[in-house]
C-alpha cells in the first residue's frame, strides 16, 4: 500500500514563524521615518513657539536668561511627550500649560531677586501702552502680584485669552479667574492709576 506524503506539515510549522529579515527591516524603516517626521514637526513648532513662550516667561519672572531657561524646560518636556501629543493635542495651549507649570515649579524652588531690565517684550492685546518706560512700569507692577495672579493677568490681558481658556490652562475654576482678575486689576490700578489699567 502506497502512503501519500503529508505535505501540510511544513505549512503548519511556518504559519506562526516570526517575520523574516526583510519584513522586519521594513517595519524598522517605517518606525524611523515616523520618528523623523515627528522630530521635524517638533523642530518647526519649537522655532515658531519659542519667542512667544520666552516673552510670556519674561513677564512672569522679569529675567531674560531665566525666561530662556524656562522656555527650554517647557520645550524639553514637550519633546518627551511629542510623539503622543503632536497629532492630537492643542499644541499652543499645551505649551502654555507646560510653561506655566515650569514657572510655578521655579517659583517654589527659589525666591525672586531684583534684576536689571534690558528689553521689555512688545505689548500683547490689551496692554496699556507702547512707551518703553511705561512697559517697564507695567512689568514692575506685575511683579508685585502673587505668581498665580500674575499668570492670570498675563494670560487674560496680555495674551488676550478667554476666562475659560485661562481657567483650563491653569487648572482652576472660571470663578477663580474672574475673582483673581478683578483683585489683581484693582491692585494694578492702585499702583499705576486708573487710566492705565482696563476695567
Amino acid at each position: 500500500m502506497t502512503t501519500t506524503p503529508d505535505v501540510s506539515a511544513p505549512a503548519d510549522r511556518s504559519a506562526g514563524a516570526a517575520p523574516g529579515p526583510r519584513r522586519r527591516a521594513g517595519w524598522l524603516r517605517a518606525r524611523q521615518d515616523e520618528r523623523a517626521a515627528a522630530d521635524r514637526e517638533f523642530t518647526a513648532f519649537a522655532e515658531s513657539a519659542a519667542p512667544r513662550l520666552r516673552r510670556t516667561a519674561f513677564l512672569m519672572c522679569r529675567d531674560w536668561h531665566l525666561a530662556q531657561d524656562l522656555t527650554q524646560i517647557a520645550l524639553a518636556k514637550m519633546y518627551v511627550s511629542w510623539r503622543r501629543i503632536w497629532r492630537t493635542a492643542n499644541l499652543e495651549a499645551y505649551s502654555r500649560r507646560v510653561l506655566m507649570n515650569a514657572v510655578f515649579d521655579q517659583k517654589r524652588r527659589r525666591s525672586d531677586t531684583e534684576v536689571v531690565l534690558a528689553e521689555v517684550p512688545e505689548r500683547g492685546p490689551g496692554a496699556a501702552a507702547a512707551d518703553p518706560e511705561l512697559r517697564v512700569t507695567l512689568v514692575d507692577a506685575l511683579a508685585t502680584l502673587p505668581v498665580r495672579d500674575r499668570a492670570i493677568v498675563v494670560l487674560r490681558y496680555w495674551e488676550d485669552h478667554s476666562v475659560e481658556t485661562v481657567a483650563d490652562l491653569l487648572g482652576v475654576s472660571t470663578a477663580v479667574v474672574k475673582t483673581q482678575s478683578s483683585r489683581s486689576l484693582s491692585r494694578l490700578r492702585d499702583l499705576l492709576g486708573p487710566d492705565l489699567v482696563p476695567r
